[in-house]
């Protein structure tokens, strides 16, 4: 779903809009409090509606694939449904349809769109939000999106407006359940009720209504609920037994001793962990892709291998928990909306998309969904041209999952900050030192080595905790924060303990690989991160690691193709400036100086680049003749470090005698 609409920010706050235009529903359009006669086309609503929803320019050609299916001439009945459209929505010489070259725009931006309003808030957070402004955005939900604008024959238009239908759902589900939260009184009641409705096999509305029946000791109604909700997961084959221990927990909650805080609703509002659940991981759903049953669209047998190869590659890299292939597929068989999805299988992120293909052009479009809150954390669009469609897939396979697993940790970092350090679990402690980690200053390292061996402690048996120990040792060492010696021992000890947790998880091997480089060990060092490759693919920091180690000793041109595949799966990596310098360094050694300054030069740009990152810069600008820059990059450095020089470089990065003496060379010069 669309959601940059910064132009139109004003219709919120507009006293008189031009135009209402309501699509949560049947489609209406009223000027001045007067409905509009909406053109008679299904086809011309179609495309108002998608028009009004995308922000953005959209290309004719693109318009005519999603709304005719080969017609004589659809750029003719494309040019008669803008007419349309101008005829309902244009007045005293304004024209709203916006054409420029072979693209078409729907300027609203001073009008009043509720499905856009609720796009708006959800960007905001409905957490934000007061109880009165919510109940407006809950009466906005009259019915589906585009209620019965269902139209034949356009099975691009058709896999839109389901895409879109679902997210919309989703966000009036999100809306729902914060109501939940923080209405008082009997009108909760009513908010739970359309909540159930829409997640009927959602575990977290029926424990907020449990609860809220339970404390104002409305036993029969509940005796009666649950014996609705046993027919209702029998008849679809679920397990109704956790409801029933929901309600046993919320009598025990009630009859506790007044003022205490029920457990259920602790759970609901998303506070203190239960310490005897088992060791939390990020979870994720892969949903089958989309695709119409036309001929032209990706064959089920292509897109499901695509969906497998995201969920297999998804599991190697060991940091999410990954719903298994036949419990998605299964799902989707029997048609389980895509949000319900999310609550059915407890999991906090669901992957959705489409697929399709006409003639050579391969279109897959993907969103990652926080199920908690409907919000969409990242969408992209893949659209490519091959004759070899598994070749293509193997590309889009790459992006898809590290663009996921990227999202994920962000997300995770970010509310693991938020969180009251005392109250964190070992997944969330982690992810609160990775926060720390990627600064790059002493204090911050001290502060990641903390969290990491907390989660150590909370739970031994997670691998990237120990390899998170392991990384900030590495860092004391390798920036001559403590002593040297003593943190590589430390380093390569709690490695070992990440590789004990797991041997599975490329990030012990990484952190391994890294370690036994302090220890000047360089074979030995390549084989942990080959190995460590091997099990993920998709392991951004392992094949950084690679080309980091070969631009230093070992192949440079390698050093090149391993800096720039680690690129192209993490492309905003908090290590980027590491990727970029090791192809620095690798340049440095082919004599290719001036691309090695350039490099550089970007390297160092990143917000979080260290001193050594800097000085990868400064010595390649040298090299290239480029003697002022390198200068004014050595004092920004010795503004901070007044004793830096190439003798701390040099030991930091261990290069081959040939790279040493290209890099004192630099520092003579400036």
């Amino acid at each position: 779903m669309e959601k940059a609409v910064d132009s139109r920010a004003s219709r919120r706050t507009a006293e008189r809009p031009a135009l209402e235009v309501r699509l949560l529903g049947a489609m209406t359009v009223s000027r001045g409090g007067v409905a509009l006669t909406l053109p008679a086309s299904r086809k011309a609503r179609g495309l108002f509606g998608y028009l009004a929803l995308t922000p953005h320019s959209v290309s004719r050609s693109q318009l005519c694939d999603l709304l005719w299916d080969v017609p004589d001439d659809p750029r003719a009945e494309l040019r008669w449904c803008l007419s349309k459209i101008r005829g309902l929505v244009d007045r005293d010489g304004h024209s709203r349809i916006e054409t420029q070259g072979d693209t078409v725009r729907l300027d609203l931006s001073d009008c009043r769109v509720d499905a856009i309003e609720i796009v708006e808030a959800a960007t905001v957070g409905f957490e934000t939000l007061s109880e009165a402004r919510l109940r407006a955005l809950s009466a906005m939900f009259a019915g589906e999106l585009l209620d019965g604008l269902d139209i034949n024959r356009t099975p691009g238009f058709d896999t839109w407006l389901a895409a879109q239908r679902r997210s919309y759902r989703g966000n009036r589900i999100a809306v729902l359940e914060r109501l939940v939260q923080i209405a008082a009184g009997d009108e909760v009641f009513s908010d739970l009720e359309a909540w159930l409705n829409l997640a009927p096999f959602d575990k977290r509305p029926h424990e907020a209504l449990l609860t809220a029946l339970a404390r104002c000791g409305r036993i029969q109604d509940a005796e009666e609920h649950l014996k609705a909700t046993a027919r209702l997961f029998e008849a679809e084959g679920l397990d109704h037994a956790p409801i029933r221990d929901l309600w046993r927990a919320a009598m025990a909650d009630a009859n506790r001793t007044s003022g205490t805080v029920p457990a259920s609703a602790v759970a609901l509002n998303g506070e203190q962990p239960d310490p005897t659940s088992p060791p939390r991981r990020a979870s994720v759903a892969v949903m089958p892709f989309a695709g119409a049953t036309d001929k032209s669209i990706l064959s089920g047998d292509v897109g499901g291998n695509l969906v497998y190869d995201v969920i297999s590659r998804l599991a190697k890299l060991r940091n999410l928990f990954v719903i298994a292939q036949g419990t998605v597929f299964a799902l989707s068989e029997r048609q389980v909306e895509l949000q319900e999805v999310g609550r059915i299988l407890n999991v906090d992120y669901v992957v959705s998309g489409t697929a399709q293909r006409r003639g050579n052009r391969l279109a897959v479009a993907v969103e990652l969904t926080e199920t908690r809150t409907a919000r969409i954390l990242w969408s992209e669009v893949y659209d490519l041209t091959s004759d070899d469609t598994f070749l293509v897939l193997e590309n889009i396979g790459d992006q898809i999952v590290s663009s996921i697993a990227n999202e994920i940790e962000t997300a995770e970092r970010n509310r693991a900050i938020l969180r009251p350090p005392n109250s964190l679990n070992a997944w969330e402690a982690h992810h609160r030192g990775l926060w720390h980690m990627y600064r790059f200053t002493q204090a911050d390292n001290d502060q990641a080595l903390h969290f990491f061996q907390t989660a150590a402690v909370l739970d031994p048996t997670f691998s990237r905790a120990h390899a998170g120990v392991s990384f900030a040792h590495f860092q004391n060492a390798f920036q001559n924060w403590q002593d040297r010696a003593t943190e590589i021992d430390r380093a390569f000890e709690a490695a070992g303990q990440a590789l004990m947790a797991d041997d599975r998880d490329p990030a012990g091997h990484w952190a391994m690989g890294r370690a036994l480089w302090l220890r000047e060990r360089q074979a030995q060092a390549l084989v942990e991160l080959e190995t460590a490759v091997d099990l993920s693919p998709n392991f951004a920091m392992g094949h950084y690691s690679l080309a980091f180690l070969h631009s230093m000793s070992g192949d440079p041109s390698a050093a090149i193709a391993f800096s720039d595949h680690s690129q192209r799966l993490s492309p905003f990596d908090p290590m980027l400036f590491g990727m970029l310098g090791a192809r620095a360094m690798a340049l440095v050694r082919l004599g290719r100086y001036e691309e090695a300054a350039e490099w550089g030069v970007r390297a160092c740009a990143r917000p979080n680049a260290h001193a050594h990152v800097q000085a990868i810069a400064a010595y390649s600008l040298a090299l290239a003749g480029r003697l002022e820059e390198a200068r004014m990059l050595l004092a920004a450095i010795r503004a901070k470090l007044p004793n830096y020089g190439v003798a701390d470089f040099l030991t930091a990065m261990k290069f081959s005698e040939e790279g040493q003496a290209l890099f004192r060379k630099a520092a003579l010069a400036i």
